[in-house]
C-alpha cells in the first residue's frame, strides 16, 4: 500500500509533467498531448516507468499557461479562429457542420486548426464540392472511438482558408447523433453548431 507521502510525490512529478508539457505545446505547437508528456517526462530526467498526467491535466495546466505568459496574445488569436470558423461553416452549410475541438474549448492559438465535423452519407461530396470552388486539399484518414469498445476511421480533409487551417473530418448522416469521445473527457465530444459559435464569436 502506499503512503501518503509516495502519493504526494506522485502527484507532484504529474505536475511537473503536466507543467512542461503544457509549455510545449503551447510554444512549440505540439499537439499530441501523449507525445508531449513523453517528450516533458524526458526533459525533466524522469525515467520511463514514470506514472504521466492524464489529459485532463495537461488542459488544465495549458490554459493556466495561456493565462499566466499569453494573456496579450491568446485571446486575440481565439477569436480570429472562431471568427473563420463561422466564416468556414456557412460555407460548408450543406454539410451540416459542427465546430469541435481546441477552438471551440477556448485554448486554440496561433499553431491550432479550426476542426470541423461534417456530415453526409458520400463522403466524396465534400470532395466535389471543394474541387468546384478551385480548394486545393489534402485528403487524410483518422481513427476516432466512439465508444471504449468500437473505433472507426473517417476521412478528413485539410486545407487553408486564409491565414486559417482547416481541418474537416466526414461522418456519416447518424454520425450527428453519436460523437465521438473526446480525447480529454473520455465522454462524447462537445459540438457546437454555427448559431451557437456565432453567439460565442459575440462574447469574444
Amino acid at each position: 500500500m502506499r503512503s501518503s507521502f509516495d502519493q504526494g510525490n506522485a502527484a507532484q512529478t504529474r505536475r511537473r509533467i503536466a507543467v512542461e508539457a503544457a509549455r510545449l505545446i503551447a510554444e512549440q505547437g505540439l499537439r499530441d498531448f501523449h507525445l508531449a508528456k513523453l517528450k516533458a517526462a524526458t526533459m525533466l530526467g524522469l525515467g520511463g516507468s514514470t506514472a504521466l498526467p492524464r489529459n485532463r491535466e495537461i488542459e488544465e495546466a495549458l490554459r493556466e499557461h495561456q493565462r499566466l505568459f499569453q494573456s496579450e496574445t491568446q485571446p486575440g488569436q481565439l477569436a480570429k479562429l472562431r471568427e473563420s470558423a463561422v466564416e468556414a461553416m456557412r460555407f460548408l452549410s450543406r454539410f451540416e457542420p459542427r465546430l469541435v475541438g481546441a477552438v471551440l474549448e477556448g485554448t486554440a492559438d496561433m499553431y491550432s486548426s479550426v476542426c470541423l465535423h461534417l456530415f453526409t452519407d458520400n463522403p466524396d461530396d465534400v470532395a466535389v464540392f471543394l474541387g468546384d470552388q478551385k480548394i486545393p486539399f489534402e485528403h487524410q484518414e483518422r481513427a476516432l472511438r466512439l465508444s471504449t469498445e468500437v473505433t472507426c476511421t473517417l476521412p478528413v480533409f485539410v486545407f487553408a482558408a486564409g491565414d486559417a487551417a482547416l481541418d474537416l473530418t466526414v461522418f456519416p448522416i447518424d454520425g450527428l447523433r453519436q460523437p465521438p469521445l473526446d480525447r480529454i473527457s473520455e465522454r462524447p465530444m462537445r459540438r457546437a453548431s454555427l448559431d451557437a459559435v456565432i453567439a460565442q464569436a459575440r462574447e469574444d
